[in-house]
């Protein structure tokens, strides 16, 4: 049975992962830069204060709301957990193991142009949510589909086959990326390091991702605000201590990423790393494995929030994979370069580093710096980051099992996804990883396909807030495509939004 698993992933990965899929996801992004003029370059300064410093300055960022909606703060820390998670660690020297210090450019650049693609799925969340019987925002890339792709001309079966397809995609990526991988990671690390057995980890995440998901987004997002910049920052200071600690090395890593990007030679006159079509498709696949930019997955928490403006709620999409990638995965992969456990002159594992296995290279790393502790903090590090994940996950899951089968089934589906904990705990890594892998591709091509039809209407939107709000002029906002919406958006529109 496994073994026949195994075989249908591998061929279906081949198709969603192939070079054609790479190029889409690709384009889609430097379409989405050229369109917005480099907007995440051009604007640096206004999304870096409108996010991340907007969190210290602006309560309304982070005041809970009194109805069925969260904050931007918690949609972003919702988001977060969802991203950072084993992608960032396991994820990444995964990407090392087999593509080389080459695939963390590829990862670098997948991630620049990724930034206006989470931009450009987020502003069009917000165009196109509604709101469901409960009161609660519904967006996400099955709506943009159905409601935006289907209203083109003769586009509308199309774009509703397109919803429901990605929807299921979703629901299948949601116990794949969402739930086995990071709970296989969780228990395979826990027991390296602590020596408890996997299915009592298991039982374990069972109860926890049980007593949180099960009351809803509400207390999803109550407990990752608490999580995730506790997580984060305490993973950070740990990386930053061992790249300090190893600062003279640091040169030879950069120059190991950019010739094994390229594939070119080392002074010692070997290639560095696996060649350029590895080591891009590997930093493409575990790039976006992380930020998740492409797969129109945390639009849908970014959909909950109850911001007004679609461009701010972009801006934040555009921190989040910028945190996510450009500083945590380069942390990691720093880290793991410099500590001896990459050979930077032909780019191969060691053969100390070989023994542990490529899932365990950032245990490795802090093993050789802090000792067994080292090794202690990374498993509790898994262990945060991917239980964040689970439960941002679900929430994906649950609003597409919404969209396709409606709302009295969301309680059925979260009963399912904390089953799946349990199989997660005892099931191979690798099969885990690749099936992952799998459900994202299958994701990503049709949000993709939206994205791209409708990026006119990004553009337009962007012209529209920069035009206001940084130019100053005196124009219409444009909140909603639906004139209900827009009208209800605009009476609460205030001038700190």
């Amino acid at each position: 049975m496994i073994e026949t698993i195994t075989n249908v992933n591998s061929f279906v990965n081949g198709i969603v992962w192939g070079w054609p899929a790479l190029i889409l996801l690709g384009f889609v992004g430097v379409l989405m830069t050229c369109m917005t003029k480099f907007f995440q370059l051009s604007h640096f300064g206004h999304w870096i204060k409108h996010t991340i410093g907007a969190i210290f300055g602006d309560e309304h960022v982070r005041k809970h709301t009194q109805d069925r909606s969260i904050s931007q703060f918690q949609s972003l820390c919702t988001a977060l957990a969802a991203t950072v998670g084993t992608g960032n660690i396991v994820g990444v020297a995964g990407a090392i193991a087999v593509g080389g210090p080459g695939a963390v450019f590829w990862m670098w650049l997948i991630a620049f142009f990724g930034m206006m693609t989470n931009y450009s799925e987020n502003v069009l969340g917000i165009l196109y949510r509604r709101k469901n019987s409960k009161g609660e925002w519904a967006g996400g890339a099955m709506y943009y589909l159905r409601d935006g792709l289907g209203s083109k001309k003769g586009c509308k079966t199309i774009g509703t086959v397109l919803a429901v397809l990605f929807s299921c995609f979703c629901l299948l990526a949601s116990f794949g990326i969402g739930n086995m991988s990071q709970v296989n990671s969780m228990v395979m690390n826990v027991y390296t390091a602590f020596n408890i057995p996997q299915i009592v980890t298991g039982i374990i995440l069972f109860i926890a991702v049980a007593a949180v998901i099960l009351g809803g987004l509400k207390r999803i997002a109550s407990i990752t605000e608490k999580i995730v910049p506790f997580m984060v920052i305490a993973y950070l200071v740990g990386t930053v201590v061992i790249i300090c600690m190893h600062a003279s090395v640091i040169p030879a890593v950069f120059v190991s990423i950019f010739k094994g990007a390229f594939a070119l030679k080392s002074a010692a006159g070997g290639v560095v790393g696996a060649g350029i079509a590895m080591a891009m498709q590997m930093g493409f696949k575990r790039g976006v494995f992380s930020n998740e930019a492409g797969l129109g997955s945390s639009v849908m928490v970014h959909s909950s929030s109850n911001v007004k403006e679609p461009v701010r709620q972009g801006m934040w999409g555009i921190f989040e994979v910028f945190a996510d990638t450009i500083v945590v995965c380069t942390l990691t992969a720093l880290t793991i370069l410099s500590s001896g456990a990459v050979d930077l002159t032909t780019g191969a594992l060691t053969e100390a580093a070989e023994a542990v296995g490529s899932s365990s290279l950032m245990s490795y790393a802090f093993q050789q710096t802090f000792g067994k502790p080292g090794a202690w903090f990374i498993a509790i590090a898994i262990l945060l980051f991917a239980y964040s994940t689970v439960l941002g996950w679900s929430h994906y899951g649950s609003t597409a099992c919404q969209y396709l089968f409606g709302e009295k089934s969301v309680t059925v589906y979260r009963i399912v996804f904390v089953i799946i904990v349990l199989a997660g705990s005892v099931m191979e890594a690798q099969l885990a990883w690749d099936i992952s892998d799998t459900f994202n591709g299958m994701m990503m091509i049709p949000n993709l396909i939206g994205v791209l039809v409708l990026s006119p209407v990004v553009m337009k939107c962007t012209k529209n807030y920069v035009d206001r709000r940084i130019h100053g002029k005196k124009v219409k906002p444009m909140l909603s495509m639906f004139p209900d919406i827009q009208a209800e958006q605009e009476r609460t529109l205030s001038a700190d939004d």
